[in-house]
């Protein structure tokens, strides 16, 4: 009998022949996936009115209306939802006929259960990456949570959203860590956007190329005559994040005088205005942004251990994108989407080929450097890394027609299993050569199903 309200994301199977609808929806719950079975294509409308079908896998010929019809109902009702076409021999012309009106794939009889299951899965994780960017854009225009502010769905970037969220309510100072071009000041706005202090000011000041006498009164503000040329009172950056949030980029290149007071600001909440000796009490969250190791630099004499460990009490890391390229078609997505909005352009599409590229190229410039190859996409202007598409890539022809879930899976396992097989299995040298860490590599692999490795 069929259920009423199916499960989330059912795969919805219509065939005339119970004997193949039964074998397709046995295949189906084998591989642990929802699903339900209907004979014709008016049994399949309610269903799908309903808006809990991930996928839609249908014969040819059908009582009635046909599977090329029920591919035409749902490209109105949901244009994005996969449909698989099963076709006999003869039917081939019918087929190309239904991929042209929006059938996902389609496969032809007979064929093997587990040719359909493998099928169906690269749909329904199609289905998910179209959501996913749906929600984003979503997120774009209406939203302005965690998720919209920093884009990924990878372990590394899912474990930096929970950390934010769970030192977010705390008054505790944060350390951010990572390369140029990966995000720092985006968390410090997330920190600041789920915090208590989100209705106060967020102030932002580099720390690099000022010099010591500005950056002081930039910091800690001034009295009128404390210096020549101070005509009148300045509030400095640190007085003016009252109640809000400060947050300081590239910290290993203050100078040690200014980290000797901003240590005195961290133990004390107090400070004085230069030409004053008036303490100030200071209530701010200072997120101090590094792409150094502030340690070694403490052990070289170039910065102050004590500083480094006052802010050290909440870490966080950031990794760079080379680390997780899984999060490049969500991100490249984002970025296309704001790039059509400024430049009022439509939002190009992703192919595979282009896709390719983009996840073989090692972004010294991080999230930094994707954002300015999105602009150049929607632009139509050239760019190197774009370029890459028209390399003669090995895996480039066999990806035609993939999804991008099914891409960038794809191109990862071959990137890694080629770089194995030359390092002889060697973990830790596929690790240097790919630049990602050995336990990233490590899960990647058991992820992939490349086996475990001596």
């Amino acid at each position: 009998m069929t259920p009423a309200t199916p499960p989330p994301d059912t795969v919805l199977i219509v065939e005339d022949d119970p004997h193949v609808r039964l074998g397709c929806v046995q295949a189906m719950s084998l591989a642990n996936l929802a699903v339900v079975g209907v004979g014709s294509a008016e049994e399949a409308l309610p269903l799908l009115a309903q808006g809990h079908i991930g996928a839609v896998v249908t014969d040819m010929r059908l009582p009635k209306a046909d599977g090329l019809s029920l591919v035409r109902l749902c490209q109105q009702q949901d244009a994005h939802l996969p449909v698989v076409m099963i076709t006999g021999h003869g039917d081939i012309d019918l087929a190309v006929e239904s991929m042209r009106a929006g059938a996902y794939d389609f496969i032809t009889k007979p064929f093997a259960s587990e040719r359909l299951v493998d099928v169906v899965r690269r749909a329904l994780e199609k289905r998910q990456l179209t959501r996913e960017i749906a929600r984003l854009r979503l997120q774009l225009h209406q939203g302005d949570d965690i998720e919209s502010r920093l884009i990924g769905q990878s372990p590394a970037m899912v474990a930096v959203r929970r950390l934010i969220l769970d030192v977010a309510d705390s008054p505790v100072d944060v350390l951010v860590h990572g390369e140029t071009g990966c995000g720092k000041e985006l968390v410090a706005q997330a920190l600041h956007a789920a915090s208590p202090r989100r209705k106060g000011p967020y102030v932002a000041l580099n720390c690099g190329g000022m010099p010591d006498n500005l950056l002081d009164s930039e910091l800690f503000g001034h009295e009128a005559g404390a210096f020549t040329g101070a005509q009148k009172r300045r509030i400095g950056k640190i007085e003016f994040a009252q109640g809000g949030t400060l947050f300081l980029d590239e910290l290993e290149t203050m100078p040690m005088a200014m980290q000797v007071k901003l240590l005195r600001v961290l133990q004390e909440r107090k400070l004085e205005r230069l030409g004053s000796n008036a303490p100030i009490d200071i209530d701010c969250r200072i997120v101090a942004a590094t792409k150094d190791d502030l340690l070694e630099r403490g052990r070289q004499g170039s910065f102050r251990a004590d500083l480094y460990y006052r802010l050290n009490v909440v870490t966080i890391n950031l990794p760079p994108l080379r680390e997780r390229r899984e999060d490049i078609p969500l991100l490249m997505a984002h970025f296309t989407t704001q790039a059509a909005q400024r430049f009022n352009r439509p939002p190009p599409e992703l192919s595979s080929t282009r896709l390719a590229a983009l996840m073989r190229h090692d972004w010294p410039g991080n999230v930094r450097e994707l954002r300015n190859v999105a602009d150049c996409l929607v632009l139509g202007v050239r760019h190197v890394v774009l370029d890459l598409e028209q390399a003669q890539l090995p895996t480039s022809a066999d990806a035609v027609g993939l999804s991008l879930s099914e891409a960038v899976e794809r191109f990862e396992r071959e990137l890694i299993a080629a770089e194995m097989a030359r390092h002889g299995g060697s973990l830790a040298r596929t690790a240097e050569a790919l630049k990602v860490a050995k336990t990233t590599l490590h899960d990647k692999v058991r992820r992939l199903g490349l086996g475990p490795q001596p």
